[in-house]
C-alpha cells in the first residue's frame, strides 16, 4: 500500500505494538532519565576503516539480552560527535530498552566516502562478536541516525544486505541526507528551513569529492534500482526542512520495492530539532519494539 506523501492521516503505523508505551514530553523524559533510570555508559575504541574510532555504549544497569541499536550522529558528514548523539542514545537505551552503540565515525573532508559507512560496518561486525559481553542480543540489531547519520545508517543496511555478514532487522532515519544531486530539495524560503541547499552542497562536496561517487547507490539510494531486501524502515521528517521531500520520496521508493516502510512528517519542527524531538523518538521506540521483538531478561 502506498503512503500518500502529503496526507498526514495516511502516516499511521502499519503494526500494533505488544508493548505499553507512556508518552513523555521532553521535560518529563529528562526527569525520568535522571531520576529513575540508571544507565551504564562505556567508551570503547575499535579499528575503523582508516583510523581507530570510538564507540559509546549505553544500557540500563543490570539488563541483559537487550536488542542492539547502532546510532549515528548528524553533522553533514563533516561535523558532529558522540556527545551530540547523547540525548537520543540515552532515550533509546532507557525506553526501548536496548544496548545502544553510538558510533564515532570518521569525518570528511579528511576521510571522504566510503570511510564513514565502512566504519559503520566495522562497528556492526564488532557488535556481532562483542555486544553480548555488554548485555546485547545480536539476533536483534537495528540502526538509526539523524541527518548524515541517517544516510550512514541506511548505507549500513545496504552493505549488510549485500555482504551478508550482519543482519539488520530495522532502521529509523531522522531527516536523512539521501540525494547528493540536490534535485529533490524543498523550497527553503517557503519552508523556513534551518538548513540550506548551499550548506548541503558544501557537505556533499567534502564527503563525495569525486563526481562518480554521487551516483553510487550507497551514497545516493534514491538512484538505486535495487532496494528490495532492505530492512523494515521508519523515516521521520520535519516540515521545516528542505530534506523532507527527498526523504518522503525515498519512503515511496522503498514501498514500491516491497520494503515495510512507515513515514511520519512532524509539523512545525526544524531539521536540527528532529534529532531530539520527543514525538519522533517515541514513534521510533514503538517501531523498534515491534520490529526487533526482543524482550529483556529480568
Amino acid at each position: 500500500m502506498r503512503i500518500a506523501p502529503f496526507d498526514m492521516n495516511a502516516f499511521k503505523p502499519p503494526y500494533s505494538s505488544p508493548y505499553t508505551f507512556v508518552p513523555l514530553d521532553l521535560a518529563q523524559a529528562d526527569d525520568v532519565g535522571s531520576a529513575h533510570a540508571a544507565l551504564d555508559v562505556t567508551d570503547v575504541t575499535i579499528e575503523g576503516h582508516a583510523q581507530d574510532i570510538k564507540l559509546r555504549l549505553y544500557r540500563l544497569t543490570g539488563k541483559t539480552a537487550l536488542p542492539v541499536l547502532l546510532y549515528f550522529h548528524g553533522g553533514g558528514f563533516v561535523r558532529g560527535s558522540l556527545d551530540d548523539a547523547d540525548f537520543p542514545a540515552r532515550y533509546f537505551a532507557e525506553h526501548l530498552p536496548a544496548l545502544v552503540v553510538s558510533v564515532g565515525y570518521s569525518l570528511a573532508p579528511q576521510f571522504p566516502f566510503p570511510t564513514a559507512p565502512e566504519d559503520a560496518h566495522r562497528a556492526a561486525l564488532w557488535v556481532q562478536t562483542r555486544a553480548r559481553a555488554f548485555g546485547g542480543n545480536t539476533k536483534h540489531i537495528g540502526v538509526a541516525g539523524h541527518d548524515s547519520g541517517g544516510q550512514i545508517a541506511n548505507c549500513l543496511a545496504f552493505i549488510s544486505r549485500d555482504r551478508g555478514d550482519v543482519r539488520i532487522s530495522a532502521q529509523a532515519l531522522f531527516g536523512p541526507m539521501l540525494d547528493p544531486s540536490l534535485t529533490r530539495l524543498g523550497d527553503e524560503q517557503r519552508l523556513g528551513s534551518d538548513i540550506t541547499a548551499k550548506e548541503c552542497a558544501a557537505c556533499y562536496r567534502a564527503y563525495l569529492p569525486q563526481a562518480s561517487q554521487r551516483m553510487h547507490p550507497y551514497a545516493a539510494p534514491l538512484e538505486s534500482s535495487r532496494l528490495a531486501g532492505l530492512p523494515a524502515t521508519l523515516i521521520a521528517t520535519a516540515q521545516n526542512d528542505v530534506l523532507h521531500v527527498e526523504a518522503e520520496k525515498y519512503a515511496s521508493s522503498l514501498i514500491d520495492a516491497g520494503v515495510a516502510t512507515q513515514v511520519v512528517r512532524y509539523p512545525s519542527v526544524s531539521h536540527a530539532a528532529l534529532a531530539d524531538h520527543p514525538e519522533a523518538l517515541q514513534e521510533a521506540v514503538r517501531f523498534f519494539q515491534c520490529r526487533l521483538a526482543a524482550r529483556t531478561q529480568r
